[in-house]
């Protein structure tokens, strides 16, 4: 897949290939910790338990019939093709240019909606450090915003110095975001214990309630497992990327699934759920179980802790995903100036430096005449739908390329089990669940003022990034035209 920029018009080092000069500097305990720190988010728990009891069941449904399946496509792909974009070269290779660039685009705009509500959630968390006396600053809206940018900055600027520092940010985040949530889970356990339950747990309502809060957050659900396929997208940065990827991808995988499930046990445990914010819960909870202890400075190391780790996963998000620009940069379908790479760091500072505008712009402009809670839900809402286009490609693309006679040729690949019947089951179940998502991101949820706004802003962002990206697509395929009839 990789083009001469002396070929293409590509900028790069003198005469050579930019992906050429990218460094593998990702080992397995990076890979595995990046994965845990791109995917793992408290305010996934915190949005779970605010759903109420029957979270739980939705947690076990989503790992079986979405992140397993999910969890085996990524590592065939991955490993029959590991080359830098990921996501992008598989469906490129699957359908073709145009298809590719769809994916690849939707994959990379979905960031200037997902940031903003990873950010703001950040900055709520972030709120707790002070414990209680400054839990009030997780709904101020002014504190929310600086907080965001703050984060922004410490992300993009790591990353661009390289991703041999930058990945150090990523391990020290997820490390910091699971160590907080097995401190919750042990908090939880003892106070269980000790004083008994604040919400009562029976088979019956941890099972799906389908009324409109439950349908809203079903995609949620989902989106909290995606990110494993990230890592992929800088494979060609990854140290024996055929090994290194499948046993990282699958010993993340559990870890997280694990994780998910106890932590909202564990939330729900100390605060009923109509308390719970879905932004910081986590924190509300930790707070709450630290003053029952009489150790307040247990709720403050955690908050501090997560603090880092959401630093991490906005780090890991920014390195994973500015992969694909870069590449859709070198093959010519965005202005080619995303292909370059940082002459002294080698890193795709310009798509980097992009993505670090759009979402300042759009974490602005998701202000505008709503509440917090209901911007948050609008960023998460539109990134959800934007993400999840790119994935149906991917579901699509492991089915189609399984009739390639190439497959297992490699001693290398890790393939689905179970043959073409295995493929297309794998890519069923995640095609289905994804497209369920999408639809039911549009509806709004109960707390939306005005559910017409909310749809609007929703439907007509949406819109606009797609239609963006198709002006780019047809700029940059009429320059090839002219550039090879010359």
């Amino acid at each position: 897949m990789s083009q001469n920029p002396a070929a293409t018009g590509a900028p790069g080092a003198k005469g050579g290939d930019p992906k050429s000069q990218l460094r593998r500097v990702m080992g397995f305990w990076d890979v595995l910790l990046f994965n845990i720190g791109a995917v793992l988010g408290p305010r996934w728990i915190a949005a779970a338990a605010h759903n109420g009891t029957s979270s739980i069941s939705l947690w076990v449904f989503a790992a079986f019939l979405f992140f397993l399946p999910t969890t085996f496509v990524i590592v065939e792909l991955s490993t029959r093709f590991p080359e830098e974009g990921g996501l992008y070269v598989w469906s490129k290779e699957a359908f073709g240019d145009f298809h590719g660039f769809i994916a690849g685009w939707t994959y990379w705009v979905y960031t200037f909606f997902y940031f903003p509500a990873l950010l703001m959630a950040s900055a709520a968390m972030a709120a707790y450090i002070g414990g209680s006396g400054t839990a009030y600053l997780a709904q101020d809206r002014t504190f929310l915003v600086a907080g965001s940018f703050g984060l922004l900055f410490v992300a993009v600027a790591l990353n661009i110095v390289g991703l041999n520092i930058g990945k150090w940010l990523q391990n020290v985040g997820a490390v910091s975001t699971y160590v907080p949530l097995l401190m919750l889970v042990g908090m939880a356990a003892y106070l269980w214990h000790a004083h008994g339950s604040v919400t009562h747990f029976t088979w019956r309502n941890m099972m799906p309630t389908w009324d409109w809060g439950t349908v809203n957050f079903w995609p949620q659900i989902a989106f909290a497992f995606v990110g494993l396929e990230l890592c992929a997208t800088m494979s060609e940065e990854v140290r024996n990327p055929q090994k290194t990827l499948p046993r990282a991808i699958f010993g993340s995988g559990i870890l997280i699934a694990l994780i998910y499930i106890a932590g909202t046990f564990a939330v729900l445990s100390m605060l009923p759920a109509d308390a719970v914010d879905p932004k910081s819960g986590v924190f509300q909870a930790l707070t709450a179980g630290s003053t029952m202890l009489r150790i307040v400075l247990f709720g403050v190391i955690a908050a501090i802790l997560v603090t880092v780790g959401n630093a991490g996963g906005v780090g890991g998000t920014v390195a994973g995903v500015a992969r694909v620009p870069f590449v859709v940069g070198i093959d010519r379908y965005l202005p080619a100036v995303f292909g370059r790479i940082h002459p002294k760091w080698k890193t795709p500072w310009v798509a980097i430096l992009v993505q670090a505008v759009g979402t300042g712009i759009v974490l602005l402009l998701g202000q505008i005449s709503d509440s917090p809670n209901t911007a948050y839900q609008e960023l998460v809402d539109a990134g959800t739908i934007l993400y999840f286009i790119p994935f149906l490609y991917m579901y699509g693309a492991v089915i189609r390329l399984a009739y390639h006679g190439d497959r297992g040729a490699n001693e290398n690949e890790v393939l689905i089990p179970g043959g073409k019947l295995g493929v297309w089951l794998m890519g069923i179940l995640g095609f289905t669940v994804v497209l369920g998502g999408i639809v039911l991101s549009l509806i709004p949820p109960a707390e939306a003022e005005n559910k017409w706004i909310f749809e609007g802003k929703l439907a007509g962002g949406s819109a606009f990034a797609i239609l963006f990206g198709l002006m780019l697509y047809y700029r940059g395929a009429r320059a090839k035209a002219r550039e090879a009839a010359r």
